[in-house]
């Protein structure tokens, strides 16, 4: 295999992250040299795989927990940013279909409606009151809501069904909600800049070491696992999108940024449905509320999933344990990345979140009829039989350095960056893949601001994501929700 000496951008993994921004940064300018390494021998398989992640749209239609309740108070901040970077990812493949880089965007993008819903009168209250912070926002303005068993029949008849007049229940619905396979999505980007572009992605290639570099900014070394020839390569920027493993890789990294920078590995299951005539009985994606103390990773949905073609039912996420950061990855992770400088930012982390601890203790020692039994909170007749457990992907939860706790626990993504923006690496978790348009042009503006800042690059930026650095109202984001919606087809 030939490789060039020097390149201007290196994105190890091959994930959405790494597909996306290439693609961002070959669509401004297409002469950038970059180079994508992967360790596994196909791209997509760890956390973009399909059955490894939830496949929501991540647009706040749904989710609770992007709609935290203060001194009764329902705050929609969060749920307006993650919607904004949600249609922005939106925009960015509509632009790419509307060129005819992307064919049959129903390969990875389906409509499917999403619902939250909850129990219990507090709970109830909760939803109501959301309901009525959302109404009144442009971005939410179709959302239903109901108390009336009846209606629930008609949006999710599996959850409703064998429900008792004196059981309170509230639900809420937005129709405009998507579900995403972002393991084809993934392979669709990187087909485009193999063929569009030249540039392939290079797999079976393990980046063992990133050290500064004299005359250009970092060499790269990598081991070819097949052959076990070692390259050094030298590249201008680069950035480190592996998932889980790039904690690892971040700490071998001589930068002040990453300083007490931990993480703690989750991994997680579903129970999917294998029976045929259940699955025609749902079709929706239903999210309700997590649990007292519960992180917001573990928030119960019972999902509709096109997979491979196929319509797929399952829920969860049941939360286990693994040291390892990947799923492919070793059983020392997790001892591997504990250093010196974030000795105090772990013990701070589970000092202050014992609850966590003894939730994913409580969810480790769960046997399927335990997890059959939290399904019934949602089907209430539900049969072990129609349900297997299937092991989904692995998660790193960010922690990092606080004043006051030592340490915190992060739930979310995050970029870090060298101060020049020569090297970036992502960290975290959900709603990762559904806001990666978002967060990979606040890469390339770290790494390439020449790029962004130029008339050419304002102008193509606009064109590909109109949300861009723009005020949001709601005339703009009507006319482009429509477009969205019929050049992806949903």
């Amino acid at each position: 295999m030939k490789f060039k000496k020097e390149y201007d951008l290196i994105c190890v993994g091959g994930g959405i992250m790494s597909a996306t921004l290439a693609l961002i940064t070959k669509l401004l300018e297409p002469k950038t040299n970059i180079l994508i390494l992967e360790r596994l021998d196909k791209v997509a398989q760890e956390s973009s795989a399909a059955w490894n992640n939830a496949g929501t749209g991540h647009s706040a239609l749904c989710e609770l927990n992007y709609c935290p309740e203060k001194d009764g108070e329902v705050s929609i901040k969060k749920a307006v940013d993650i919607c904004t970077q949600y249609e922005v990812s939106k925009q960015f493949w509509s632009y790419l279909t509307d060129k005819g880089l992307i064919e049959n965007p129903n390969e990875f993008i389906a409509s499917v409606k999403h619902h939250s819903w909850v129990l219990g009168k507090e709970n109830a209250d909760y939803l109501e009151d959301r309901f009525n912070e959302m109404k009144d926002h442009f971005m939410f303005d179709s959302i239903e809501f109901t108390k009336e068993i009846s209606k629930m029949k008609e949006w999710f008849p599996l959850i409703a069904n064998d429900r008792t007049e004196d059981e309170i229940m509230a639900a809420s619905r937005i129709n405009r909600g998507t579900e995403m396979n972002y393991g084809v999505l993934t392979e669709k980007l990187f087909h485009i800049l193999k063929t569009e572009f030249d540039t392939p992605v290079h797999c079976n290639m393990e980046v063992e070491d990133i050290d500064p570099d004299t005359d250009l900014d970092w060499t790269v070394e990598v081991t070819n696992l097949k052959t076990k020839e070692k390259h050094q390569l030298e590249a201008e920027h680069v950035f480190i999108g592996a998932g889980g493993g790039s904690l690892l890789l971040l700490q071998k990294v001589e930068i002040d940024e990453k300083e007490g920078y931990g993480g703690f590995p989750v991994s997680g299951e579903w129970l999917v449905c294998t029976n045929e005539e259940i699955i025609k009985q749902h079709n929706a994606k239903v999210y309700s509320k997590a649990g007292i103390g519960d992180p917001p990773m573990s928030t119960p949905h019972l999902d509709t999933r096109y997979i491979d073609g196929k319509r797929q039912l399952m829920f969860g996420p049941f939360a286990g344990f693994s040291p390892k950061f990947l799923k492919e990855g070793s059983n020392l992770d997790l001892f591997k990345s504990i250093k010196y400088d974030n000795i105090p930012s772990m013990l701070g982390a589970f000092w202050h979140n014992l609850p966590l601890t003894k939730y994913l203790v409580e969810q480790v020692m769960m046997d399927k009829e335990d997890r059959m039994n939290s399904l019934r909170k949602f089907v209430k007749n539900a049969k072990s039989e129609d349900w297997e457990v299937m092991l989904a992907g692995q998660r790193v939860q960010i922690i990092k350095k606080d004043e006051f706790e030592g340490g915190k626990l992060q739930f979310g993504t995050e970029v870090i960056s060298s101060k020049d923006g020569s090297i970036t690496c992502l960290l975290g978790a959900s709603p990762g893949a559904s806001t990666a348009t978002s967060i990979m042009l606040n890469v390339v503006e770290k790494a390439f601001p020449e790029l962004m800042n130029s008339k050419k690059g304002k102008e193509k930026l606009k064109e590909i994501v109109p949300f861009y650095k723009t005020e949001v109202n709601k005339e703009l984001f009507e006319v482009e929700l429509e477009k969205s919606r019929k050049i992806l087809n949903l």
